[in-house]
């Protein structure tokens, strides 16, 4: 699954060359913009999906080269948040609630850290026995308070 982790530069700097061979890619895209990109993508179908979404927003632009302000502009804000990637694995919000056998509005709230945080906790439990990656997605939810 981790594919072209860590070689995301390379690959965006490979399709440009491939797309414009006459060009050299950091006249097409700014060195910023392309270690943004690189920071912020992490598979080849999402580096096609968005690269294309960004070249197509600084023609609008009328933007050469492409800057890291149009990088932002055109990349989703919670591209990394754990509804996306659960959805990205195919789980998505009835797939999930079928397999914790809870109504999907749960399934919401626990994607949006809006639980208990021992309920989180139990569901996260539960999709961790279920061998579903969730990586780092829920250090953003509320955790249990510390107790001394």
């Amino acid at each position: 699954m981790e594919g072209i982790q860590g070689q995301q530069r390379r690959y965006i700097t490979w399709l440009l060359e491939q797309c414009a061979p006459s060009r050299d890619p950091l006249d097409i895209v700014t060195p910023e913009a392309l270690d943004l990109l690189a920071a912020r993508l992490l598979t080849p179908l999402q580096i096609q999906h968005y690269l294309t979404r960004v070249l197509e927003q600084a023609y609008r632009f009328g933007e050469k080269p492409v800057t890291p302000a149009i990088v932002h502009m055109t990349l989703a804000p919670d591209l990394h948040d754990l509804e996306p990637a659960l959805t990205r694995y195919g789980y998505n919000i009835p797939a999930l609630a079928e397999l914790l056998n809870v109504r999907p509005p749960e399934v919401r709230a626990f994607l949006h850290g809006q639980l208990p945080p021992g309920r989180t906790e139990e569901l996260h439990n539960h999709l961790l026995a279920a061998g579903i990656p969730l990586g780092d997605h829920l250090s953003s939810a509320p955790s249990e308070p510390a107790t001394g």
